[in-house]
């Protein structure tokens, strides 16, 4: 890791609070969410190319990690308006969350520098966290590779609902 990455939440540690606007007129929080397991991921834009892929493949699997008691957040530091938008175009019906001032992005590490054709800029790192009922981390996964990532994001909670269910 280097000096200029920001630090993560580790594992097994309290996520840092939140509370943000959301799509469809809601609002997310760290409060609102205690005693539910729960996905909070970065994207760096609506609409663009990866973001919508990996927006479209959470909302695909949205009704299996419900039935598992998991609620999906995404977070990008796009404004209402072109996060309902985003809702809009692809049917997206869990909250996306606009942190428009950056405090949430910064908290979780994900506002990062940047580099694209030798420029560089400040952008959030694509990354997922999954918390579990408690408010603690479990896993997270930074520079996230669209491909696949739902699938692992959904292996992970499926270990997290057998060690509920066992007390393990």
């Amino acid at each position: 890791m280097s000096d200029t990455t920001p630090p993560f939440p580790e594992p097994g540690s309290a996520v840092p609070d939140f509370t943000m606007p959301a799509s469809h007129g809601r609002a997310v929080s760290l409060h609102a969410l205690q005693g539910h397991p729960f996905v909070l991921y970065f994207y760096p834009k609506a609409n663009t190319s990866g973001c919508t892929k990996e927006a479209c493949e959470f909302q695909a699997a949205l009704a299996d990690l419900h039935k598992d008691g998991v609620t999906v957040i995404g977070v990008s530091r796009d404004d209402m308006p072109a996060i309902e938008k985003f809702a809009a175009d692809h049917g997206l019906t869990f909250p996306l969350a606009s942190d428009s001032d950056g405090t949430v992005t910064e908290a979780y590490g994900v506002w990062v520098e940047k580099s694209m054709y030798g420029r560089k800029y400040m952008g959030i790192e694509r990354a997922t966290f999954l918390v579990d009922a408690t408010g603690h981390l479990v896993q997270a996964w930074r520079k996230v590779k669209v491909t696949n990532h739902v699938a692992a994001v959904r292996k992970a909670i499926a270990t997290l609902t057998l060690q509920a269910a066992t007390g393990g």
